[in-house]
C-alpha cells in the first residue's frame, strides 16, 4: 500500500510515561501495518482495538446545507484508513491466499464496497425523526480528501441529527470534530463513542443573496429608477418653456 508513514505524536489519557510509551508502540504498528499493506496486505486477521491508533489528533468533519441537502467530508489520518480498511477486510490475507500488488492501497480502499458499505453506516443524517437518504461520492484521492457524501432531506435544512460511529467501534477513544463552512450552532461538535450524535442548526449556504440583501437591492433599483424619471421630466418641462 504505497501510503506514506505518518506517525501523529499523541498523549492518551493515562498519564505522560504511559503516553509516551503508547506513542512510540503506536508509531511502530502503524508503520507495521502501513509496511504490510503496501506490499503484502495485513497479515494479521479480524481487526481488534490494539490495531487501532486513536491517540492522534481527531478525524475532523465538514458540513454544508444547500436547500433540502446536506454535503458532509469526512477525513481521517492515513493510518487510521489503513485501520478501518483492515477492519472490514479490504486488504488481503497473505497467509490465507494471494495478494495483489499491483494496486495501492488507497485503491483498494477506493474500489472496496465493504468499506463504502461500512461508511454510509456510521456516518448518516436525520430531519425530525426521518433519515435523509444518503449516497457516499467516489471516494477519489481518499487520502487527501477524504470521503465526500450527499444527503437528500424531505423538508429545507435548518436542523438536523449528525450521526457519526466511524472509527469509535475499533477503539472507543477516537474522536471527530465536524464545523461547517457556513454558521452553525453549535459552532464545532464533538463525535466520541459516549456522544456519537448532535442536533445541529445550520445557515444554508448557496442559492442567491440572503432576503435582507435582495430588499436593499431591490429598494436601491427603485430609488435609482425613480431618480431618472423626475430627472427626465424636469428635462422635458424645460423643453416645452
Amino acid at each position: 500500500m504505497r501510503i506514506r508513514t505518518r506517525v501523529r505524536a499523541g498523549t492518551p489519557r493515562t498519564g505522560p510515561v504511559a503516553g509516551a510509551r503508547t506513542a512510540r508502540s503506536r508509531g511502530r504498528l502503524a508503520g507495521a501495518l502501513l509496511a504490510g499493506a503496501a506490499t503484502l496486505g495485513v497479515a494479521a486477521g479480524p481487526a481488534t482495538p490494539v490495531a487501532a491508533h486513536p491517540f492522534g489528533p481527531p478525524s475532523t468533519g465538514g458540513i454544508d446545507a444547500t436547500g433540502t441537502r446536506v454535503s458532509l467530508v469526512w477525513r481521517a489520518a492515513e493510518d487510521d484508513w489503513v485501520a478501518l480498511g483492515q477492519s472490514v477486510g479490504a486488504f488481503e490475507d497473505p497467509t490465507t491466499g494471494p495478494v495483489d500488488t499491483t494496486l495501492t492501497g488507497e485503491q483498494k480502499l477506493q474500489r472496496s464496497t465493504a468499506v463504502r458499505d461500512y461508511l454510509l453506516r456510521h456516518i448518516g443524517v436525520g430531519q425530525a425523526g426521518q433519515a435523509c437518504a444518503g449516497t457516499l461520492l467516489p471516494l477519489e484521492r481518499l487520502l487527501t480528501e477524504g470521503a465526500r457524501f450527499r444527503f437528500d432531506c424531505p423538508e429545507p435544512v435548518t436542523e438536523v441529527r449528525l450521526t457519526l460511529t466511524a472509527l469509535t467501534d475499533l477503539n472507543p477513544a477516537y474522536r471527530t470534530v465536524v464545523t461547517a463552512d457556513a454558521p452553525m450552532d453549535p459552532a464545532q461538535a464533538l463525535f466520541t463513542a459516549a456522544a456519537s450524535s448532535h442536533d445541529l442548526r445550520l445557515t444554508a449556504s448557496g442559492g442567491g443573496p440572503p432576503g435582507a440583501v435582495t430588499a436593499v437591492a431591490a429598494g436601491t433599483g427603485l430609488a435609482a429608477v425613480g431618480a431618472l424619471a423626475f430627472v427626465l421630466l424636469r428635462r422635458r418641462a424645460g423643453v416645452r418653456r
